[in-house]
């Protein structure tokens, strides 16, 4: 028991005994940590290969629940809960190869950004119609992951969850942002009228205007969606191309594959080949051009004759052009290059990845990295350069936009290629680093999301699969297994019409950066009022 003094000349004076806090009432402090860290879970639940897209709603409701009228630490603390709730598992694919050390230390940056969105949400959450100002902080959040560090990393966006979505139109409108934002916007509003419904119950009265706009948060993005459909076609604008994707598959699982490089390029040479007699055949229709996987020729074949040799005997054998994916050095420098190679004139044209793969296709920091593990560095020994140009290869009947792999997650890199004239989108992509993960999923679902957005078929040639033919509306029409060899044959439209959302560009999310801007602006103000009221 402590005694003080209250002041000189008083009697000592005994201070009042603190109550034991119940192991009920600690319990109970835990629960909107457990509620935001489970309900991450729950977003992360909605994702690919799963098409429980809806769940991304509840998931969205229970945060603001949790991160409504918090201070600033608090809502930080419950954001970052969510954050790795959701992005642990999601993101767990990034460790099938390298161990834990470098996947916790992606989740631990990028679960930074939602706990800083957890800070605003909390702060907008007292404002009128604070599910729009919440939405759009979500937004801002997912356009500041996709830019930085080390150019962005914007896996998880909220819009490559609803490939099987109601939503899904959206991306049409205005690109993955839009999409992304009808999306939260609706969980956000589900927890508002909840909250409503539950104050209706307790006191009789709700303000008119804060049900209307509960209401709407939910109404406004389905009718929307619903709008948008229109802008979505699978119309042969441009007449059709028969198309063929090649999965070689490779001889293991897992990082080992690229030391047997030569046996992979055999692999996708051998599939061609086949596909080439079933077509002599009658089996199959003749494609007008063939698509390779990213990595299909990782012999450089400017510089190895044996390699060139290979293509070529495959592209003579099939009698159209193909394109190649190839790792090629030039200048001393070393490209993820897409090379496309007729069989009358060899390599005509070539396109070099603009947007490589930070730890996987170059390596920051890398001296301080080798300080702390030098396998790290010994897993990328040489940085892949980039390329600065668009690619749309000329394979007649079609201009073909090339998107490599990790290029899909950028909305600007896929845009660039359409605007550049493409009419259909290739993905060429390697996953057999990835294993069986759902890795391979989500990003066929970010393909889907594409073709919808730009109004274009794509196509998704993997070295082990899964590759796929995929509408302009997102749905796939042929895909192949995992980890064997295959090919798909098929006739696909042709586009050239602009959607909205190509036309627009980033302006819808610039936009609603600004939203974000302007609620958090008045949420800092009436803060900053009422906290001058408390002191004066």
């Amino acid at each position: 028991m402590t005694v003080t003094a209250t002041s000189v000349g008083q009697p000592d004076q005994l201070e009042p005994p603190t109550a034991p806090v119940s192991r009920g009432a600690r319990l109970l402090r835990l629960v909107p940590a457990a509620a935001a860290a489970l309900s991450g879970v729950l977003l992360y639940v909605s994702f690919p290969p799963r098409t429980l897209w809806w769940l991304a709603l509840p998931a969205f409701a229970v945060l603001g629940w949790v991160l409504r009228g918090r201070g600033w630490k608090a809502a930080f603390g419950l954001g970052y809960l969510f954050g790795l709730g959701f992005l642990l598992p999601l993101l767990v694919w990034t460790g099938v190869e390298v161990g834990p050390g470098p996947w916790l230390a992606l989740v631990a940056i990028e679960a930074v950004f939602v706990a800083l969105v957890g800070v605003g949400v909390a702060a907008v959450s007292r404002l009128p119609a604070w599910p729009v100002w919440a939405a759009a902080l979500w937004i801002t959040g997912e356009a500041a992951r996709a830019r930085a560090p080390f150019g962005g990393f914007p896996w998880g966006k909220i819009a490559f969850g609803q490939a099987d979505g109601v939503f899904l139109p959206l991306a049409a409108l205005g690109g993955t942002p839009v999409l992304g934002f009808a999306v939260v916007l609706c969980g956000f509003g589900l927890c508002e009228l909840v909250r409503l419904i539950l104050i209706r119950r307790r006191s009789g009265e709700v303000r008119r205007s804060a049900a209307a706009v509960a209401l709407l948060s939910m109404a406004v993005p389905v009718v929307a969606a619903v709008a948008s459909r229109t802008l979505v076609s699978d119309k042969a604008e441009d007449g059709t191309a028969t198309v063929a994707v090649i999965q070689g598959n490779v001889p293991r699982l897992g990082l080992e594959f690229n030391a047997q490089r030569r046996a992979v390029l055999d692999y996708h040479a051998r599939e061609t080949e086949r596909l080439a007699a079933e077509v002599e055949a009658g089996k199959k229709a003749r494609p007008d051009f063939v698509l390779w996987p990213e990595n299909s020729s990782d012999i450089d074949p400017f510089a190895n004759a044996d390699a060139a040799v290979v293509i070529d005997r495959a592209a003579k054998a099939i009698g159209v052009p193909i394109s190649v994916g190839g790792v090629v050095r030039r200048d001393g420098r070393l490209y993820n290059e897409q090379i496309l190679w007729d069989p009358a004139k060899g390599p005509t044209q070539t396109y070099d990845k603009r947007q490589v793969q930070p730890f996987g296709e170059y390596l920051p920091l890398r001296s301080l990295i080798g300080a702390i593990n030098s396998d790290w560095t010994s897993m990328v020994r040489q940085d892949f350069s980039r390329g600065t140009k668009p690619g749309v290869f000329a394979m007649d009947p079609a201009k073909v936009g090339l998107v490599t792999c990790y290029e899909a997650a950028f909305d600007w890199a896929v845009r660039s290629e359409v605007t550049d004239g493409a009419q259909l989108i290739s993905v060429p992509s390697n996953n057999a680093t990835f294993d069986r993960s759902e890795m391979t999923y989500q990003q066929l679902a970010m393909s889907r999301v594409r073709a919808v957005e730009h109004s274009r078929t794509v196509t998704v040639p993997v070295t082990s699969g899964v590759s796929a033919i995929i509408m302009p509306d997102g749905e796939i029409t042929q895909k192949t297994g995992m980890f064997v060899a295959d090919s798909l044959v098929q006739k696909v439209p042709l586009r050239s019409s602009e959607t909205p959302a190509t036309k627009l560009g980033i302006l819808p999310e610039m936009l609603l950066v600004l939203v974000a801007a302007a609620g958090a602006g008045w949420a800092t103000g009436v803060a900053v009022r009422a906290r001058r009221n408390t002191t004066s």
